[in-house]
């Protein structure tokens, strides 16, 4: 199955309408060229859509952890899955559970040690892609279940944000 096959297999509800309550994000083909896209969903929401190895992900702009900006972090494969890597504090979420990703130590009085990654749960909250004709929609998460994220999706941490991409660079 090749990688377009699958973006519309996993991530398409119908292929001639978005689905209620999704919202535009744009084109998938200036999507697939940027690889990150943020945008702010339903005026409080922001979000990061992302396409990687023929997929399409959305999530929390913010890392749950310390509201580190995600669309900046690296993504790498941990145990068999793909993560984006916080670039403040290298906290590791899973693209496709937002589940916080840790190395285990299994005895720590043993050597050599011996390592192996768990899980924290879910802590970023995933949103629902979809593709119609060309176009990219999310559906928000709306799950009345907290999740960690969620912490930094307020006007507080939206104008820091904001204030610390304006900041003018100190001149020499």
């Amino acid at each position: 199955m090749s990688s377009e096959e699958k973006t519309s297999q996993t991530s398409s509800s119908s292929p001639s309408s978005p689905p209620p309550a999704s919202h535009f994000i744009g084109r998938k083909e200036d999507i697939v060229q940027a690889r990150r896209v943020t945008k702010l969903v339903n005026g409080c929401r922001d979000i990061l859509v992302l396409y990687h190895q023929g997929e399409l992900h959305a999530m929390d702009m913010r890392c749950y952890h310390s509201g580190g900006p995600l669309q900046l972090g690296d993504i790498e494969e941990f145990d068999r899955r793909m993560c984006i890597v916080c670039p403040w504090h290298k906290y590791k979420i899973t693209l496709a559970e937002g589940e916080g990703l840790y190395q285990a130590v299994e005895n720590p009085t043993a050597r050599p040690l011996r390592t192996h990654w768990r899980s924290k749960g879910v802590k970023q909250r995933i949103h629902k892609v979809t593709e119609v004709n060309g176009d990219v929609y999310v559906t928000l998460n709306e799950s009345s279940e907290t999740i960690e994220s969620d912490t930094y999706q307020t006007e507080k941490y939206r104008d820091v944000s904001l204030k610390a991409q304006r900041k003018p660079k100190p001149r020499k």
